[in-house]
C-alpha cells in the first residue's frame, strides 16, 4: 500500500499532538512516510515539535519528521496539508471575543463580529498556504479546517476557485458522535444523515440507521429534554473530552431552548449564538472569556505536557490524548487518495445542492468523496425560516470576503451590521473601528 507524506500546517496548534497521536492510531489505514509540521512561529513550534518526535520514534520510526518555518521545506513533497491556523492565536481570539462584549453583543471566535475579525485574519493565513501548497506540491490536496470555516471557505471560493482544498469542520462530528451515544450505537459512522445548512449554522432533517430505520423521533425526544446533554442514565457512562468543561455543557444542553423552533429538524449548537443572542451576552463574563478558559487549560496542559516529554525524553505516562474529533480526516484523506467515495459532511459551493438558494454559497451538506474532490448530494429546497436565516448569515460571510479582497472599510461595517448578533449599525461601527485599531499588524488595511 502507498505510503503518503502529511504536512501539518499550524505545527505549534494545542491540537497537533493529539492530531499526531491520531495519525499513528490509523496507520494500518493511512499508512504514511512523512510528516512535516509548518508554523510560521518556530519558537512555539519546536515546544510541540520535539515532543511529537520522540512519539512518532517511539511508535513508528521509520516515518521521517520534519518541522520547519521554511514552506519550501515543509511543503515540498507533500501529498496531503492538513491546515488548522490560527492567525495572532490566542491573545487575538481574546481581543474578538472582548470586544464585542463592551457593547453588549456576543463575543465568540467563529460566530457575529468576533468570527468576522477572525476571518479577516485567517483569509490571508490560509490562502498564502494553498499558495504555497500549489508552488511545491502542485498534485496535493489540502483539508482545511481552519476556523472560521465558513469565511474561509468562501474566501478560497472567490480568491482561488481552481484550487484542490476541501473545507471541513468537525463541529457536526462531535454532536453526531453524541447521538450515536445516546443510541446506544457504535459509532456516528452507523448513521446517514440528511444535513443542510452554512457552517456552524445547519440542520438535520433526516437520519437512519444502515437498515433505514429512522431515528430521529428517539433523538428528537432526547434532545427537548436535554439537548445535546446526556440523560440521566448516561451520565455515568460517559467519558471526558475536549468538549466536557462547563461552558462546553452549557453549549450542548441549551439547544432544548431553541430546539422547538424548528421541531422537525435537529439544530446545530451553534445556533444558539444567533437565537439567544442577548442572553448569551448578557451570560458572558466580559472579563475572563473562552479565549481565557482555553489558555489557562487546555493551552497550559498541552504545552506542559510537551515540555514534560522532551525533558525526559520519552511520552511515558503522558496525559496528551488522540484527538478522536480528527479522525474524520484520515477519512477525509483516505477518499481523495483510494477513490472509496465516502459519505460526509463537507463545506462545498452550493450549485443546486440545496434547490432554492443562492447558486454561489459555500453550503455545508453531505457529499460524496473521491479522487476527484466533493461531489455535493442534492438536498432539496429547504423552508422559509432556514432560507431567510442563511440568506443572511451567507451574506455577511461574502461581505467579509469581499471587504477583504477589495479592502473595503464600507463592506465589512455592513458586514457586522447584518450579522444577526448586532443590534444597530451604530454598534456595528463602533466594534468594527475597535476592532481596526486591534487587528492592524493582521488585517489590510481598510480605505
Amino acid at each position: 500500500m502507498k505510503k503518503f507524506s502529511v504536512c501539518i500546517a499550524g505545527g505549534g496548534s494545542t491540537f497537533t499532538p493529539g492530531i499526531v497521536l491520531m495519525l499513528l492510531d490509523n496507520l494500518d489505514k493511512f499508512p504514511i512516510r512523512t510528516i512535516k509540521f509548518y508554523d510560521n512561529d518556530g519558537e512555539r513550534q519546536k515546544v510541540i515539535a520535539d515532543a511529537c518526535e520522540i512519539m512518532l520514534k517511539e511508535q513508528a520510526p521509520d516515518i521521517d519528521f520534519v518541522a520547519s518555518t521554511d514552506p519550501e521545506i515543509a511543503f515540498t513533497d507533500i501529498d496531503f496539508v492538513m491546515a488548522h491556523i490560527r492567525v495572532g492565536k490566542y491573545a487575538m481570539r481574546e481581543k474578538d471575543e472582548k470586544i464585542p462584549l463592551k457593547y453588549g453583543v456576543v463575543g465568540q471566535e467563529t460566530c457575529g463580529p468576533g468570527g468576522i475579525a477572525y476571518g479577516m485574519r485567517s483569509i490571508g493565513g490560509v490562502l498564502e498556504l494553498i499558495e504555497f501548497m500549489e508552488k511545491y506540491s502542485p498534485n496535493a490536496w489540502m483539508l482545511n479546517y481552519s476556523n472560521p470555516a465558513a469565511i474561509v471557505a468562501e474566501a478560497c471560493r472567490l480568491l482561488k476557485p481552481d484550487s484542490k482544498v476541501i473545507n471541513i469542520c468537525d463541529m457536526p462530528i462531535g454532536i453526531e458522535e453524541r447521538m450515536a451515544q445516546g443510541l446506544g450505537l457504535k459509532s456516528r459512522k452507523d448513521m446517514v444523515v440528511r444535513y443542510f445548512g452554512l457552517n456552524h449554522f445547519g440542520w438535520w432533517t433526516d437520519i437512519r440507521d444502515k437498515d433505514g430505520n429512522d431515528l430521529m423521533p428517539r433523538l428528537k425526544e432526547h434532545v427537548a429534554k436535554y439537548g445535546y446533554g446526556p440523560s440521566p442514565e448516561m451520565l455515568e457512562a460517559a467519558g471526558e473530552s475536549q468538549h466536557d468543561d462547563e461552558s462546553w455543557k452549557h453549549t450542548f444542553g441549551v439547544v432544548k431552548e431553541f430546539y422547538p423552533l424548528s421541531p422537525d429538524m435537529l439544530p446545530n449548537t451553534y445556533l444558539k449564538y444567533y437565537f439567544m443572542a442577548d442572553e448569551v451576552a448578557a451570560h458572558t463574563d466580559p472579563s475572563y472569556t473562552r479565549a481565557n478558559m482555553v489558555m489557562d487549560g487546555r493551552e497550559k496542559h498541552v504545552f506542559g505536557e510537551c515540555q514534560k516529554i522532551v525533558e525526559k525524553g520519552n511520552s511515558e505516562g503522558t496525559t496528551l490524548e488522540i484527538d478522536e474529533h480528527a479522525s474524520y480526516i484520515v477519512d477525509l484523506a483516505r477518499a481523495i487518495a483510494h477513490n472509496t467515495n465516502e459519505r460526509m459532511l463537507l463545506i462545498v459551493e452550493n450549485k443546486g445542492a440545496i434547490a432554492n438558494f443562492e447558486p454561489t454559497a459555500m453550503v455545508e451538506v453531505p457529499c460524496i468523496l473521491g479522487s476527484n474532490g466533493a461531489e455535493p448530494i442534492t438536498q432539496g429546497e429547504i423552508p422559509r425560516f432556514q432560507k431567510g436565516l442563511m440568506e443572511q448569515q451567507v451574506a455577511v460571510e461574502k461581505l467579509v470576503a469581499e471587504a477583504w479582497s477589495e479592502k473595503s472599510y464600507t463592506k465589512l461595517w455592513q458586514a457586522i451590521t447584518l450579522s444577526k448578533t448586532v443590534p444597530s449599525a451604530k454598534v456595528a461601527k463602533q466594534i468594527l473601528d475597535d476592532l481596526i485599531e486591534a487587528n492592524k499588524d493582521f488585517w489590510p488595511e481598510l480605505g
